[in-house]
């Protein structure tokens, strides 16, 4: 596909975000117990904090990623991706210098903080590059495409963890995303959908393509953009489209119960089953690989046929199940079997993406998403339906 060969560099860069970042994924529940819980298996102090911390990032990210979204119309994609790709070495920094008690709180905090404009931001403004170079409709499997490169990257930073000592681990981490912000800046080019399609300040004010008028759903008029959304004019987006509306009750729900499942999932593991780094290691390994093949190979085969909107379905039911295995595990090798639900259930995030990206023109995909009447960012809506990715 031509418009994914464009894509080359952002993918690059996507895969190695995600293997800078995730590296330290199976190695962070044992670095956690020993700074706060040393010689023991359970501990309710981290999961509290992690529960605090998923929260403040949830929170912080609903609110600051829009704003991002919005100013990367104004300055262009690539600038604002400058700022996860950098703001995301600090806390691993940390990490890899030390992981006692007080650096561990040194890194738990600049984390929360850091991962309010990282996360969601990184994520989200990568598909709005995407849907900047790749036609609407193509847009389902050019999300997939993206999303496994993203889900290889895990694979890879779980592999190299796998067979490193955890002190090796942190510092490469680190060092991984020194060159994942440089290679970012070297190499990754502006779209046009970014700096390049706002003049000035007038210009940025007004639509940049109108809705024709054989369109099935028509986009809602937008207010004029001003630098930041405020929570009102989020919240009334909510109720400005039913598509939309339908789409975030639907993430909402999907992503309370990952994100709560998720938190406790590790630490849960480890006090059943006695779970280390390598068991965690083997776990998300699997999670990462059917993953990657799923979003390479499954999706783009299924959408076709079935639509996202019934794989929307699929997927869904899909992860109702793992979670239910999870549930009930009563051996060491159920989760493993939970794990591998995910060749469905990792296509939910893709299908609403696609199913909200559709609804309005190329260049209008923020007005929809965020907030009734953005008139130019594709990103603003991105965060809301994203924030359970992270």
């Amino acid at each position: 596909m031509e418009e994914l060969a464009e894509l080359g560099h952002l993918l690059v860069f996507a895969f190695l975000f995600f293997f800078s970042n995730f590296m330290v994924g199976s190695v962070i529940t044992d670095v956690t117990m020993g700074a706060l819980c040393p010689g023991r298996d359970a501990c309710s102090l981290a999961i509290y904090l992690t529960g605090v911390q998923q929260a403040v990032t949830g929170l912080g990210a609903l609110v600051l990623t829009p704003v991002v979204g919005n100013l990367s119309d104004r300055y262009g994609r690539k600038a604002l991706l400058a700022l996860p790709a950098t703001a995301s070495i600090v806390p691993l920094g940390i990490l890899a210098y030390s992981r006692t008690r007080g650096y561990f709180y040194a890194y738990y905090v600049t984390k929360m903080l850091t991962a309010t404009v990282c996360e969601g931001s990184m994520m989200c403004l990568s598909l709005a590059y995407v849907a900047d170079r790749v036609p609407e409709g193509r847009r389902a499997v050019a999300f997939g495409v993206f999303t496994g490169v993203c889900s290889a990257g895990f694979v890879a930073s779980t592999i190299a963890a796998r067979f490193l000592p955890v002190s090796t681990t942190c510092q490469v981490s680190a060092v991984a995303a020194v060159v994942t912000a440089v290679y970012m800046k070297a190499f990754l080019q502006e779209t046009d959908g970014g700096a390049s399609s706002c003049k000035g300040d007038e210009e940025a004010s007004q639509p940049l393509c109108l809705p024709s008028s054989s369109s099935e759903e028509l986009s809602p008029r937008l207010p004029p953009l001003r630098k930041a959304p405020s929570l009102s004019e989020i919240a009334a987006l909510l109720t400005s489209s039913s598509t939309f509306s339908r789409a975030a009750v639907v993430t909402f729900f999907h992503g309370l119960g990952e994100t709560g499942l998720l938190n406790a999932l590790l630490y849960f593991l480890k006090a059943k089953f006695h779970y280390s780094k390598n068991q965690y290691a083997n776990l998300l390994l699997i999670i990462g690989i059917i993953g990657s093949f799923s979003q390479l190979t499954v999706m783009p085969a299924l959408v076709p046929k079935l639509g996202e909107q019934k794989l929307l379905i699929i997927a869904l039911i899909a992860s109702c199940g793992h979670a239910f295995l999870y549930s009930i595990a009563w051996s060491f090798w159920v989760p493993y079997l939970a794990a591998s639900f995910v060749i469905l259930s990792i296509s939910v995030t893709p299908c609403i993406r696609s199913i909200i990206s559709k609804k309005v023109g190329p260049f209008e995909q923020p007005g929809v998403f965020l907030k009734p009447h953005l008139s130019t960012s594709k990103v603003s809506a991105l965060p809301v339906l994203d924030l359970q990715c992270w």
